[in-house]
């Protein structure tokens, strides 16, 4: 199974490449890294383009309306690889590289300030450099490149890396793809405005393009507008929707979504977001009487159920958002989250809630799960579901891609998309109850769980064929359930005899 942590080319790439790291910071060293792969695929898609009209003898190579006519980068001749490898082993390459990002900046206006230009800096060993710059000597930007997504593998198990190397700070902008994934297929982005509020390096709208592409649907029926706070993290995600040829406004620069709204009178059809979990100095004192807070004002000490908040206000009369959030949300008692989370469940917003396994994600190791929130529960389309509420506990999903962290699988994420789906009435499938997996709840039921949201509270226990328990986890399940009194009344020989003979061994 091709998974994100064992992808061949890519781990080969990451060990020689990390060679340039030395003492560099793993932050710092992720834009040298990613900065140079930008470079080499735009030059890679130009060059390409280049050789095809110098056969043409109509054609003008040098001709910008050529490129641009393909939605192919213009880049200038001291920009281009062919240039930029002749040169790697030159003291000044740095130098070179930086202005290669300026003039590719200077001639795509929506670049402008975004790549990274710091390649001369004292700091950076330029011979290490030079010698990175030789191992991408793979294309990742040619036609056939791009039809195999070369760029998006590596770009996509790079952040994964970055994310693993840096920790929880680091880690921050990364969703796993299969989580994104998971989302995008329960959403199903196929036509209108999608926004991300925390947009991270874009992995959110990208999987959104390769949904629409994969379902035969057209890339221009969708819009994207997104918003990052971290500045270096903006610019990743500019990088990452320019390359792809993504037409997404991020604004002009970064932005802290809760003090400064750059989309103001946004209303998006999907929202597909992945907020910074449970942080604390978000800002709050300074925002008591937003007008966001329609559910209750959020409390000081944790963002969450402000980032719920502002993605409710932000939803179309039909719109659908999905996000990750800590499973604390789901169960908090804390007395103003408690209060948002009774009155969005009793005005029917609340649609679906997922619990996910652990060890998902790179920067945390709290538990994490899915809430889906919609204006409409009967929508054209789809089932009533109005007064409805569906819980799906899929902690039991998932596989280990490598010695720390799962990933979900292609089955994994179509089991929990297609009982979504089915309960919806939006796929030609019959949703039923799954003990021990799913369960369509009522706003009542909700009520006397106190409206806890927490899946395992409504889908029971999984049904046991004892035929294919395995011996382990029998002797578990029958043992947990002798009394205190039995075990206090038997000697130790006895209790082992007893438990045996449960499960039918005699001694």
């Amino acid at each position: 199974m091709a998974t994100t942590a064992n992808v061949g080319f890519e781990e080969k790439l990451w060990l020689m490449a990390d060679k340039l790291r030395g003492s560099m910071d793993s932050s710092e060293y992720k834009h040298v890294v990613l900065g140079l792969l930008f470079l080499k695929y735009v030059s890679d898609a130009f060059e390409e383009k280049h050789m095809e009209l110098s056969e043409d003898e109509w054609a003008d190579p040098e001709d910008k309306d050529e490129y641009e006519a393909e939605n192919i980068f213009w880049v200038p001749k001291e920009a281009r690889w062919s240039y930029i490898k002749d040169n790697a082993k030159k003291p000044e390459i740095g130098q070179i590289i930086d202005n290669a990002m300026l003039a590719i900046e200077k001639e795509n206006t929506s670049l402008r300030g975004v790549l990274p230009k710091d390649y001369a800096r004292p700091s950076l060993d330029k011979t290490r450099l030079g010698e990175t710059i030789d191992l991408f000597s793979f294309k990742v930007g040619d036609k056939e490149s791009r039809s195999q997504d070369v760029l998006g593998r590596v770009y996509e198990y790079f952040l994964s890396k970055f994310a693993s190397a840096e920790g929880k700070n680091g880690g921050e902008f990364y969703t796993p793809s299969s989580v994104v994934k998971l989302l995008v297929e329960m959403v199903e982005p196929y036509k209108g405005r999608i926004y991300d509020p925390c947009c991270g390096s874009g992995g959110m709208f990208v999987q959104s393009e390769k949904f629409v592409e994969e379902h035969q649907g057209k890339l221009g029926d969708i819009a994207v507008y997104g918003q990052e706070s971290n500045p270096t993290t903006w610019r990743l995600a500019k990088m990452n929707l320019a390359i792809r040829g993504i037409d997404g406004d991020l604004g002009k620069h970064n932005a802290d979504t809760f003090h400064n709204d750059i989309h103001k009178g946004l209303k998006a059809d999907y929202i597909l977001a992945n907020p910074p979990f449970n942080v604390s100095d978000w800002g709050g004192n300074r925002l008591k009487e937003d007008p966001r807070w329609n559910f209750g004002v959020p409390p000081e000490g944790n963002a969450n159920y402000a980032w719920i908040q502002h993605m409710v206000s932000k939803l179309a009369p039909s719109g659908t958002a999905g996000f990750v959030l800590a499973n604390g949300s789901i169960s908090t008692s804390n007395i103003s989250e408690f209060e948002i989370r009774k009155n969005l469940v009793n005005a029917d917003l609340v649609e679906c809630i997922v619990t996910l396994p652990g060890q998902l994600f790179y920067s945390t190791q709290i538990p994490v799960c899915l809430w889906f929130v919609t204006r409409n529960k009967s929508a054209k389309g789809q089932r009533d579901r109005k007064g409805e509420l569906l819980f799906i506990d899929g902690r039991n999903l998932g596989f280990m891609a490598d010695r720390t962290h799962k990933e979900l699988s292609k089955e994994d994420i179509k089991k929990v998309s297609n009982v979504f789906h089915a309960w919806r009435g939006t796929n030609k499938l019959v949703y039923e109850d799954i003990s021990g997996f799913c369960k369509s709840a009522t706003i009542e039921e909700i009520r006397d769980h106190e409206y806890i949201l927490t899946p395992g509270r409504y889908v029971g226990i999984e049904e046991i064929d004892e035929e294919d328990e395995p011996f382990e986890e029998k002797m578990i399940r029958l043992t947990s359930g002798l009394s205190e009194q039995l075990l206090k009344s038997k000697t130790l020989e006895d209790k082992i005899r007893e438990m045996l003979k449960g499960i039918g061994y005699e001694i």
